[in-house]
This record gives C-alpha cells, sequence and structure tokens, in this order.
C-alpha cells in the first residue's frame, strides 16, 4: 500500500484539531485523475466541515480540502482529455489537505497563462461558487447593480473582478476601511465599511440591488429583501449568522423578488462539470489575459494548518489562504 501525509480533523472543533497523519494514496475510479498536491485552498466550508457543521457527500474523503493546483499522477480508464504530467487546478470533493488527491476529470482545469501554481490553487472554489450563483442562478447583467458582502473576502474578490468585468456596478460591504479600500481597488463603485454605514440605505439611495450575494444569513436576510430593487434577486450562499430570521415574503409578490441560493459541494458531478466548462469557455481567457487574478492573503505549510485556520476565523485577511503541499516555487 503507497502512503501519504494528510492533515486530518481528529475530533469536532477548533483549529487545534487539525492535526497530520499518514493515509493511504489514493486510486482513481473509471473518471477520475489523481493530483500530486502543489498548493490546496483554504476555504469557510473546510472551517464549517472541521466544526462538525458541514459533512463530506457519500463517497467523499473525510479529508479537508475542497480546492487544490498539482499535476496529474494517474488517470482513470475512461479520462480522455487529461494525460499524466498535466498541470492543473481542481475542484475537489474533499480531500485536498494532503499530497495526492482524487476528483473527476471533469472537475479540472488548466492553469491559465501567466498564473503560479500558488494563484491558481486559489480559483476552483471561490469561482466555481461565484459563477453558478451570480451569474447562472443570480443571471447578473451589464450595467445592472450588485451588492457584495464580505467583499474583502476570498468569495468577495472574485465576485468584485468579475462582476465589474462583465459590465455589472459593483458595491461591497467590508468590515473596515482598509479592506474597503481593497475592494475599491479591485473595480467596486463603492465599498460600504457596515460597522459606519447601514446598507439598506446606501442601496436604496441608488434604486437598490439588482442582485445580492450573501454569506451572512440571520439578521441580513430581511435587510437584504429591503436592499433590493423590484424584480432583484437575493442568493444566499452561507449562513454565517445562522438560517433563521423573521420575514415578510409577501415583498417577494409585490415587488417581484426572487430568493435564491446554492452550496456547491452537493451537486452533482455532472452539474459542476457544466460549470467547470463555462468557466474554461468564458472566465479563464480573463484569467490568461492578465484582466483578473486571485488575491492572495497569505501561504502556510500544510503542517501549518492549524495557523492557516486561525488566520481565515479571524477575518483578518484580505483574499485568499493557501497551503504549500508540494510547492513548485
Amino acid at each position: 500500500m503507497i502512503t501519504m501525509n494528510a492533515i486530518e480533523i481528529t475530533a469536532p472543533g477548533g483549529p487545534e484539531v487539525l492535526q497530520s497523519c499518514t493515509r493511504p494514496r489514493p486510486v482513481p475510479n473509471a473518471d477520475q485523475v489523481i493530483i500530486q498536491v502543489a498548493y490546496a485552498g483554504v476555504n469557510r466550508p473546510d472551517a464549517l466541515q472541521r466544526a462538525g457543521l458541514y459533512n463530506p457527500p457519500a463517497g467523499a474523503s473525510d479529508l479537508p480540502g475542497l480546492e487544490a493546483s498539482g499535476t496529474v499522477v494517474e488517470v482513470g480508464e475512461n479520462v480522455a482529455d487529461l494525460v499524466v504530467g498535466d498541470r492543473v487546478c481542481a475542484l475537489l470533493p474533499g480531500g485536498g489537505y494532503a499530497e495526492y488527491v482524487a476528483t473527476p476529470a471533469a472537475h479540472c482545469l488548466p492553469i491559465p497563462t501567466g498564473l503560479s501554481m500558488k494563484q491558481a490553487a486559489c480559483l476552483p472554489e471561490t469561482f466555481f461558487t461565484v459563477w453558478s450563483n451570480v451569474f447562472m442562478r443570480g443571471r447578473l447583467q451589464a450595467g445592472e447593480r450588485i451588492l457584495i458582502h464580505g467583499g474583502s473576502s476570498g468569495i468577495g474578490t472574485t465576485a468584485i473582478q468579475l462582476a465589474n468585468a462583465f459590465g455589472a456596478r459593483v458595491f461591497v460591504t467590508a468590515g473596515s476601511d482598509d479592506k474597503c479600500q481593497a475592494c475599491t481597488g479591485l473595480g467596486a463603485e463603492r465599498a460600504i465599511n457596515y460597522r459606519d454605514e447601514d446598507f439598506v440605505d446606501a442601496m436604496r439611495a441608488v434604486g437598490g440591488a439588482n442582485v445580492i450575494l450573501d454569506m451572512v444569513g440571520g439578521s441580513y436576510i430581511p435587510r437584504n429583501l429591503k436592499a433590493l430593487a423590484d424584480d432583484g434577486r437575493l442568493v444566499q450562499i452561507a449562513f454565517l449568522q445562522g438560517p433563521k430570521t423573521e420575514v415578510n415574503f409577501a415583498q417577494l409578490m409585490t415587488r417581484r423578488l426572487t430568493f435564491t441560493g446554492s452550496t456547491l459541494r452537493p451537486q452533482s458531478d455532472l452539474a459542476k462539470a457544466k460549470i467547470s466548462q463555462q468557466l474554461c469557455d468564458v472566465v479563464w481567457p480573463l484569467l490568461s489575459q492578465g484582466k483578473i487574478a486571485p488575491v492572495m492573503d497569505s501561504t502556510f505549510k500544510m503542517t501549518e494548518a492549524v495557523s492557516a485556520h486561525s488566520r481565515m476565523e479571524s477575518s483578518a485577511h484580505i483574499g485568499k489562504i493557501v497551503l504549500a503541499v508540494h510547492p513548485d516555487e
């Protein structure tokens, strides 16, 4: 049996429950590839899984890690579009905090021209999430106003750039002046410091948001509905404040609002493959042309996963955090 080094969740809890371990190297099924991981992205869902609040789907690795970059070292018998030696970044069902990981070949994307492996590890989870929710589900169009909560997060910095690239007017919330400045530097028209200003008033002053991307939930939900323009779409992707609140849903009818949302991990392999293809066709050229790029916060060794999670949960970061597993630079 071939083994590998990895980081496992020893029990539900805080960052300290992440510990180094040795696991069997995964074996691909017919539609999968094995990637030798160069870098693994660190994301909020990893912390939720660590806390016991986000279980892996059936058949997925119990190791955390939903995105990675690296080199293909083995391919399943049905895989035709990838070969051993290809450099890719990939959306993962789990298992990214390890030296090797298995994932469907259809969820792999090439490293965009000009980007490093480290940068590429920051792409899949956030770009799959933003594209599928803002553009496929939220139907954002050029000229529309979008409000992005958590503008300085990995999701937020990605959403700002994509919405701006496709001609939308971008508004964001963030929790400090430095974070607000980072957001306007990425293309946001207005950054609202939620500690000093009410985003509802700010958005209603410009006619309301046509689309809102929210990961806060809780008390933000009724406020988001007030901040929407008529025919607006609220897209929910997480609930940092919790999934329950009181809402008067009559306004959905009278103002023709749409309240939708999704989580990425439980979706079918086919659904994720469709998102992957759209990204490859429409978004990857923007990355290769240097028109958009991932915003990097910090890099930790894989054995420093505890520190990486502590950094993420401090909310002090701007952009993406990655683990270096087999760094190539």
